[in-house]
């Protein structure tokens, strides 16, 4: 505590030695800003969005302050110096803010612009009145807004009624914006025009545009404030834009380059549409399913939309563009005008390697170098499938190890995988999912992994499943097969010696095969930059050994938990993922996010198997802690050695964390957080005792706080953060919560202070 009242006296001292006034010219005064004040009598709720719009709009904004002091701004004038020096010069390109001085404020013109914004809302003959206030080097103004009720609409009416366009909007006037005893308020007459044109471009009206509609309002009929409203069509429309359009021709350009003549193109026919190609670069009956409108419909904005989605998920194309020409061919039968729609379409390049070399460091103390080579074919089939091999070559070795035997290890892995961006299924459900049409993946692996002195493990893994998106918030992934195969071999006795002391372990090593499925649903706000308050939410549910369980019962094998020789795991899996961000500013953001896990071994699994086990601490979840290095509960090995690797994780994890980000300048990002959590098991394990879950676990948190440095190029980024540990789990329950501060002394820091590198944000 005295320690953070020092640093807080030292800042305190610092912002306030950030005086800009001895930095003001003599004949110019610094601008601080403006009140409004609104004299009428309105609901609370309506004077306060009044009040927030109007404040908006009185320009410009002042120099900002912090804590009180305007820091930007001293850098700036520290920093403009004949002879600045490097630090001065640094804040002031770092954090500079240039002066914002009463010269440069045009009061007048923001009256008029208030003024003018009120009578946008309906309230007329408004009066502004200013007031200046000047104390010595500062100046602020002060403006006062005096105006009466309103106008509200009395009647809305769409004038005429022999074209069929107007018979289209007054046939949607149910759902108009402009209500009786509303306001008059310009925008909602915007917005009431924007509205009618798309129901009018989803009838087919290709060429309207709202500007084609005029308001008229009249005052004469009442002697309070009240109007009559009237739209009608502008007296110079084009005779095209009052028809509706059909799709006449439907042409695909499945390699469509700019400029070129494809000479040697060929065209099929398929299902009314013209695939124009050179070659078979996608075959034309896999492509023309992807199109959602047909010859005869009418021009649908929505579909075209959809249509550019689903071609832009395959895959395939750099870019997706559609067109509309309007045809010369007189007016079809039913009186619409007739329109060929032309897709072009521009492939990526087909194959590509790529080959990644990485520097692998851990917690654990073990660093390495990996190589990764990557082949991808993106149309194998000419149906969009995608083809991807992969291959890993990784060598790590243990540092700082201490007084254990240096441990090494070897690991490679293949992994090779088919997506096909359409459903493989019996029954036929392409266009019931009009926003992307789900991908069925299917992909085998092998891994092979030697720890020294440990063990050696084959492994194998095989998936079949699905994927989409449902629209831009909504992503579902549903693996009906789900299969794997842990081999452990040649284990050394060090090994079996851990694997003696922890029957769990053994247990979960042992149960080399699961074969289940499992599912995972995603609903995510943030891609709408424009709200204010998003959230995600995400859930996995998994379930193995279920259905070997119920087929070996029904056969009545002599063995019931193993299949084709295998001891196969039995449990049921599920977590959940909440976040919340408050967006506070555009990059000011406070997050929050909480996680839940529980796993249930069922039959004769005593615990999860390893591969399927919660862990806590690292970069990602608690970052006070190292990775694993956190529970099960208020366990922690006796010793540091090559045990604590396996047995720091269970079956159950719950997790909170929260987070203050911030921007420096625009690539350099800060952040303050605090996390809590910890993972259990669903059994009593004798090896780890203090692990189990029990309804005292609020009292087995571990709690760490931290600070953040993001160094964000929009592409990638890279993150440090350095955390402390303020409660630890494992000591006696009065001694958990830490009581100081010792940075000065290098072993506390040692002990206390973990770095955590990573690529990304961690929620």
């Amino acid at each position: 505590m005295r320690n953070l009242i020092s640093i807080g006296l030292i800042l305190m001292i610092l912002l306030g030695s950030c005086s800009v006034k001895r930095f003001i010219p003599e004949d110019e005064s610094l601008y601080t800003g403006a009140e409004l004040k609104l004299n009428v009598d309105l609901p609370k709720k309506e004077l306060k969005g009044l009040q927030s719009e109007l404040e908006a709009l009185i320009k410009p904004d002042p120099n900002r302050k912090f804590l009180g002091s305007r820091f930007r701004l001293w850098s700036h004038y520290k920093g403009s110096k004949e002879k600045p020096g490097f630090i001065n010069r640094f804040l002031k390109n770092q954090f500079g803010e240039e002066p914002v001085y009463f010269s440069q404020v045009n009061p007048e013109r923001s009256i008029s612009i208030l003024l003018n914004r009120l009578e946008n809302k309906g309230y007329f003959y408004g009066i502004a009145d200013l007031e200046r206030v000047d104390k010595k080097k500062f100046t602020s103004l002060n403006y006062s807004l005096n105006f009466g009720e309103a106008y509200r609409l009395a009647k809305f009416e769409v004038l005429g009624d022999s074209l069929g366009i107007l018979q289209e909007i007054k046939s949607n006037m149910d759902k108009t914006l402009l209500v009786k005893g509303e306001r008059l308020d310009l925008d909602i007459l915007k917005n009431e025009r924007s509205r009618i044109e798309r129901v009018l471009k989803d009838k087919g009206y290709y060429n309207f545009g709202a500007d084609l509609l005029i308001f008229e309002a009249d005052t004469n009929q009442y002697e309070d404030r009240r109007f009559d409203l009237y739209l009608r069509l502008k007296s110079d429309v084009p005779e095209k834009a009052i028809y509706p359009y059909s799709i006449n021709e439907i042409t695909v350009f499945p390699n469509y380059v700019l400029n070129s003549e494809m000479l040697n193109a060929d065209t099929v026919r398929v299902k009314g549409v013209d695939v124009i190609q050179e070659g078979v670069v996608f075959k034309p009956d896999l492509l023309v399913p992807y199109v959602l409108f047909k010859e005869g419909d009418k021009f649908d904005p929505q579909k075209s939309r959809l249509t550019a989605n689903r071609l832009s998920a395959i895959g395939n194309f750099r870019y997706v563009n559609i067109t509309f020409d309007e045809s010369d061919s007189l007016k079809n039968e039913d009186g619409t005008l007739p329109l060929n729609a032309n897709i072009l379409l521009s492939p990526l390049n087909k194959r590509s390697i790529r080959a990644e070399i990485q520097a692998v460091t851990k917690s654990n103390s073990f660093v390495g170098p990996a190589l990764i080579l990557t082949y991808r074919n993106l149309n194998i089939f000419h149906g969009g499938e995608m083809f991807s091999l992969s291959t890993k070559v990784g060598y790590e070795t243990q540092i700082a190890q201490g007084d254990r035997e240096r441990l090494t290890s070897i690991e490679l892995g293949a992994q090779a995988g088919v997506t096909f961006p359409r459903v493989i299924f019996p029954v036929p459900v392409m266009n019931r999912f009009q926003y992307a049409i789900p991908k069925t993946r299917i992909s085998i692996g092998y891994e092979y992994q030697y720890r020294s002195d440990l063990y050696k493990i084959n492994s194998y893994n095989t998936t079949f499943g699905y994927f989409w998106q449902v629209n831009r918030h909504v992503y579902h992934e549903f693996n009906p097969i789900s299969h794997s195969i842990f081999d452990l071999r040649e284990t050394t006795p060090e090994f079996e010696e851990i694997l003696d002391q922890n029957p769990f372990l053994r247990r979960s090593f042992e149960q080399q095969f699961i074969f289940g499925m499992n599912y995972t649903f995603n609903y995510n706000q943030l891609v709408d930059a424009e709200r204010k308050h998003p959230i995600f939410f995400g859930t996995t549910l998994d379930f193995a050994g279920n259905s070997l369980r119920l087929f070996n019962e029904l056969l009545d094998t002599d063995n019931p938990d193993q299949v084709f020789g295998l001891e196969y795991a039995q449990y049921m899996r599920m977590d959940v993922d909440f976040r919340y961000y408050w967006r506070i500013t555009r990059e000011t953001n406070l997050v929050s996010r909480i996680f839940a896990g529980a796993g249930i071994p069922l039959g004769k699994s005593l615990s999860l198997p390893y591969v399927k086990q919660y862990f806590s601490g690292g970069p990602s979840s608690v970052r006070a802690f190292r990775i694993r290095a956190l529970g099960p509960g208020t366990f922690i090995p006796e010793d540091v050695n090559t045990s604590g690797f396996f047995d720091q994780a269970g079956d159950i994890r719950l997790e909170g964390n929260m987070e203050l980000r911030f921007p420096f300048n625009k690539y350099l990002k800060g952040a303050v957080f605090a996390d809590a959590g910890n993972v259990w098991l669903y059994n009593d394990n004798e090896a780890l005792p203090g692990g189990k879950f029990t309804d005292q676990w609020f009292k087995e948190l571990g709690v760490g706080v931290g600070y953040g440095m993001r160094i964000d190029i929009q592409l990638f980024v890279l993150r440090f953060d350095l955390a402390i540990p303020i409660r630890k789990p494992w000591l006696p329950e009065d001694q958990r919560w830490l009581d100081s501060f010792q940075l000065g002394s290098r072993d506390w820091r040692r002990e206390n202070m973990v770095l955590n590198f990573a690529i990304g944000y961690p929620f």
